[in-house]
């Protein structure tokens, strides 16, 4: 069965959140499910059950598993991942809707890409806030809870794709909600900074 543009344009929303937390977790979430039988991948992502990419990706999440972990280290293996997460979600969006014509084809791995990027700056700006508090403890909660929204949405998107879709954007207008209140936070004068 083929999916219709709107479920389509749900479980890319998820996806695409979801590489922008872990792009590696996401890649293997998929390909482990479409290798298991669990879900039929539309044939241009059919390369994601491929035994070498979901090793290779199984891989690169657990060193970035590791990497997370460590305060300052993960800023800039979260900078670094700039040009990994945001495009790996633009490649997966576009493959995704090969069925439809080139222009929605386009649209939906730019949709990907930004979806992508605002997950990616939210969890940047969250690990910089935690980074900075004296404990280690909170930086590594952060870090699993996104690991496991980024499997657990990938997983949910592909048997719910309209509840996952929701549950993303409800993530990214949060983010935006959050970056909204701290960017205000940030501008007002010092002296008024410090009533709060």
């Amino acid at each position: 069965m083929t999916p219709g543009p709107a479920e389509l344009a749900a479980f890319l929303i998820a996806v695409s959140f979801a590489a922008g937390l872990n792009a590696y977790a996401t890649i293997a979430t998929l390909g482990v499910l479409a290798r298991t039988g669990l879900i039929t991948l539309p044939p241009a992502l059919g390369l994601l059950d491929d035994t070498w990419v979901i090793a290779v990706s199984a891989v690169l999440f657990a060193a970035e598993f590791i990497a997370d972990k460590i305060p300052l280290f993960d800023l800039v293996w979260n900078a670094l991942h700039t040009v990994v997460r945001i495009p790996v979600a633009g490649l997966v969006a576009y493959a995704a809707a090969a069925p439809l014509p080139p222009g929605q084809q386009l649209l939906a791995a730019v949709l990907g890409a930004a979806v992508a990027a605002i997950a990616h700056g939210g969890k940047t700006a969250a690990r910089a806030a935690v980074t900075a508090s004296p404990e280690p403890v909170s930086n590594s909660v952060l870090s699993v809870g996104e690991d496991v929204v980024a499997i657990g949405l990938t997983w949910f998107a592909t048997a719910h794709p309209f509840i996952a879709g929701a549950i993303a954007l409800a993530f990214i207008i949060s983010m935006a909600l959050a970056v909204r209140w701290v960017w205000r936070w940030m501008t007002r004068p010092a002296k008024a900074r410090r009533a709060y």
